[in-house]
């Protein structure tokens, strides 16, 4: 058989001796791959991370996010199977640092204030996860895919950083406050969260998450005091 190979020559062309000898891959050249793939897997999740914020789970498909990746929606497929499967990998990369929630207690509602007040900037556009929720969770099985993420990455996390009664209810609470607060800002457009001084926006969303985060704090909380020192308040309206 190795003869009647090598009579199917042509000049100019390789021969089956040269493929024969191409064929197995050095050391070197096996290190590449996972490297390779990785980067591959990379480019098809951040594809898939744009077109599900700005087109939703169901405005989009494989043909289109595989294209934008550079490589063929089988190879999507190789590397997660489904579009499905590859939503909720993107989920995950996008929800994935919980490191906000975790954080010192005592500044937690600061940080998170802060943190709002400056994606909801005047210059700002609506934050990917905030597009990635809105775009996508009409779909009934991507709203399962959203909540299990942000119950696991944002929800557990911020309900043990709290104290006292009904934390899950409570931590419920300030994320829906958070996504509500830009979501009227920036999708809406709210002309008085527009114009809204920063550092004032700042201050009243730090006074009420610190009330939610924590159920001991006190009418003469630091923050309460910052408040009223701030805006010259002789008290604030429970």
């Amino acid at each position: 058989m190795c003869a009647c190979i090598r009579s199917y020559t042509y000049p100019e062309s390789k021969s089956t001796d040269v493929y024969m000898t191409e064929k197995p891959r050095s050391p070197i050249h096996q290190a590449k791959r996972p490297r390779n793939a990785l980067a591959t897997r990379d480019a098809i999740l951040q594809s898939a991370l744009s077109a599900f914020a700005h087109q939703g789970y169901d405005g989009v498909g494989v043909r289109e996010i595989a294209r934008t990746a550079g490589v063929t929606a089988v190879l999507v497929n190789r590397y997660f199977g489904s579009k499905e499967r590859l939503f909720a990998a993107a989920v995950e990369t996008m929800f994935a640092d919980s490191s906000l929630f975790r954080g010192e207690t005592s500044t937690l509602a600061q940080r998170l204030a802060a943190l709002v007040v400056t994606k909801s900037g005047k210059d700002g556009h609506p934050s990917a996860p905030l597009l990635l929720l809105l775009r996508s969770a009409p779909n009934p099985r991507a709203a399962e895919i959203l909540r299990d993420s942000i119950a696991h990455h944002c929800e557990r996390p911020l309900k043990s950083s709290m104290r006292g009664p009904k934390r899950g209810e409570r931590a419920a609470i300030v994320l829906a406050l958070i996504v509500g607060l830009q979501l009227f800002h920036k999708v809406i457009g709210n002309k008085a969260l527009a114009d809204a001084n920063g550092t004032s926006l700042c201050g009243d969303l730090e006074l009420m998450l610190e009330r939610l985060i924590d159920t001991s704090t006190c009418p003469e909380s630091s923050v309460r005091r910052r408040y009223v020192e701030k805006h010259n308040y002789n008290g604030v309206r429970e």
